[in-house]
């Protein structure tokens, strides 16, 4: 296989494909303290302005790209395509879907990989930015869309975590709220599967301290981004899945007795070889971070009083075998927000079950939009 790049994030004088930019109009308060200067959202849309405002909220190594073809600009197809597009649960006709890409992420907006205002990579200087602070980033982009009242906002995983912040932080703009497969603040189980994958990236020599952006390809945190890749795999899948797809089967043409690998070894690299094609290790610490910092009731009174004070109308959607925000999580959810609806998906995918099970996603999303 060929180099792999120093960072698979976007970059100044890339093709911006559908993209679209939001330069904020003044410094980022930051919940940690400090201001973040020279911030840009990049964000992608569907449909007419004029109609019901939907956003929809990315996970960890998501983007804007949430529909459509790979090609110039967008490394891969969109990640959640079966929910948007003619006669789909978001159809373009009825509704207006809004997509950003995170503060802190590394496909369009700013984040450790973007060039900070004195013209260099903000790198190591990129500070952590929480859920709270990414909404009230995204607010000033519902501002300048026009948008007063989003008719749904709707993620899984860190996109719920973000979701659940909208709709805590800005209950009158919030008319219905989907979370999927999140939890109201995250637990000492799931910081404990982020930390061995922050470990990787910064053990990595070629991490630098955090500040390998001006490197040539190859000489970036790759390897360290591959390990945490294959460690955050493993909490994604469930178990009984992975016996089943895989067993103790060798790889093709493969003698684990002799050096060679298992198949489920193999598929974990082939995931892992990915992820470094089209994601920057940077971004990977910082918003592995944001999540373990999710915590909706800091500063309002604790959990419980936070979710009192949601008013959208609310679906709550776990994944059965969901191991790294179990469905219990999903339930507190759906006992502290008022009149929420709780629903399980029977899934052996576990936590990615919320993106391969489209087609309950899809009919959860028309009945709540629908109500």
């Amino acid at each position: 296989m060929d180099t792999p790049p120093v960072t698979g994030a976007w970059r100044e004088g890339s093709d911006p494909g559908r993209r679209r930019f939001l330069p904020l109009p003044a410094p980022l308060p930051l919940e940690g303290g400090g201001e973040l200067p020279g911030v840009r959202l990049a964000y992608e849309t569907w449909g007419s302005p004029d109609s019901p405002a939907v956003l929809v909220l990315h996970a960890l190594t998501g983007d804007t790209h949430v529909t459509g073809p790979a090609g110039p600009g967008h490394p891969t197809p969109g990640w959640w395509g079966d929910l948007i597009g003619p006669g789909r649960a978001l159809d373009p006709s009825r509704y207006f879907v809004v997509a950003p890409n995170v503060i802190g992420g590394c496909q369009g907006s700013t984040g450790p990989s973007s060039t900070a205002p004195d013209g260099r990579p903000w790198g190591s200087r990129f500070p952590l930015v929480t859920a709270r602070d990414v909404v009230r980033a995204e607010a000033l982009l519902a501002d300048t869309l026009g948008v007063g009242r989003w008719a749904l906002v709707v993620g899984g995983s860190m996109g719920g975590m973000r979701a659940l912040e909208w709709a805590a932080s800005e209950p009158a703009r919030v008319e219905r709220l989907m979370l999927l497969a999140a939890p109201a603040a995250s637990a000492a189980d799931q910081i404990g599967w982020a930390a061995p994958q922050i470990a990787a990236i910064r053990a990595d020599p070629g991490w630098h301290g955090g500040d390998y952006h001006h490197l040539p390809a190859g000489q970036g945190p790759h390897l360290g981004l591959g390990v945490a890749r294959r460690i955050a795999h493993l909490s994604y899948r469930s178990g009984f899945e992975l016996a089943t797809r895989f067993g103790r089967e060798p790889q093709e043409g493969e003698d684990p007795f002799h050096g060679g690998r298992y198949s489920v070894e193999s598929y974990l690299d082939h995931h892992a070889a990915k992820l470094v094609r089209r994601f920057d290790a940077g971004s990977y610490v910082r918003l592995t971070e944001l999540m373990n910092a999710h915590d909706v009731g800091r500063g309002r009174g604790g959990v419980g009083a936070a979710l009192a004070g949601i008013t959208a109308r609310t679906t709550v959607v776990g994944i059965s075998s969901d191991r790294l925000y179990p469905v219990e999580h999903q339930e507190e959810l759906a006992a502290g927000i008022p009149g929420a609806r709780l629903e399980v998906i029977e899934s052996p995918y576990g936590h990615d079950g919320f993106l391969v099970e489209w087609e309950t996603v899809s009919r959860l999303v028309g009945e709540l939009l629908e109500a």
